[in-house]
């Protein structure tokens, strides 16, 4: 495991709301050939209302937002790279409806907490379609430590899936319901999240019917996928047999630079 994976799983990162139409606007710069610093200055513009007061611009706020947006599709990690190229192509080629899809993956990717805070809310979901913020906080503080930052931004990324419409609110303070359930029927868009979803796991191995059923991608219902076309259509992703009829998806080793 490299260093730069592990830090992932040991770094929150997300210690802001990030809006999906902030995303959205990132990676249509991307796909526009701008470069970082320009990218970062045209989303300082863009979103300075969002963090205006009538007395000053929130600096601090607002550049830590461009930084989380920078790092899920601009400066990604170096084993991320062939994920974000294949997240921006398919954001290039697939309906807008799809779209809110690559953007979850590419962010559970880069931050593996919002995968673990997806997962809680997945399980809470199935459990008894209802959410309580304390639950998924104290469930989550047992795999990041009993820290009251953990708190605070699982709280952010709650308010993350409401912005998105994935959760909804419910009258009783600090509860969620189920909000948009979205379908996933494009091959590539199925691959590419099983991928996503492994660089999301610290063993980045898991059987194939647990990546495509997992509560960390609740809002979304994929179609059924064979292993071999799933294979075909991401050449990263390895295939093992485990077990008795099961399939095991690992990602492939990628050659180091220079060799």
């Amino acid at each position: 495991m490299t260093a730069s994976r592990d830090r992932r799983f040991t770094q929150i990162g997300i210690d802001r709301l990030v809006r999906l139409m902030w995303l959205d606007k990132t990676a249509s710069l991307c796909l526009a050939d701008n470069d970082a610093e320009a990218i970062g200055a045209i989303l300082k513009t863009d979103l300075k209302d969002h963090f205006q007061t009538e007395e000053s611009t929130v600096r601090g706020s607002i550049d830590k937002s461009i930084t989380v947006l920078l790092k899920v599709w601009v400066r990604v990690p170096s084993e991320l790279q062939p994920l974000r190229s294949g997240g921006l192509d398919l954001l290039k080629r697939l309906p807008r409806r799809d779209h809110v899809a690559v953007h979850w993956g590419m962010i559970m990717a880069v931050y593996p907490f919002w995968a673990s805070v997806a997962s809680q809310v997945g399980r809470l979901l199935r459990l008894q379609g209802s959410v309580a913020a304390a639950h998924v906080q104290r469930r989550v503080r047992e795999q990041y430590g009993e820290r009251e930052t953990v708190s605070r931004r699982v709280r952010y990324v709650l308010r993350s899936y409401v912005d998105w419409g994935l959760l909804n609110e419910t009258e009783a303070k600090g509860g969620y319901s189920a909000g948009l359930s979205l379908s996933v029927e494009d091959l590539r868009l199925i691959a590419w999240l099983v991928e996503a979803s492994l660089h999301a796991r610290h063993g980045a191995t898991a059987l194939l019917k647990d990546l495509t059923d997992s509560p960390s991608l609740f809002p979304f219902r994929l179609k059924p996928i064979h292993a071999e076309k799933l294979l075909v259509t991401c050449p990263r992703i390895d295939l093992l047999r485990h077990g008795f009829n099961e399939e095991l998806v690992v990602l492939r080793q990628q050659p180091m630079k220079g060799h």
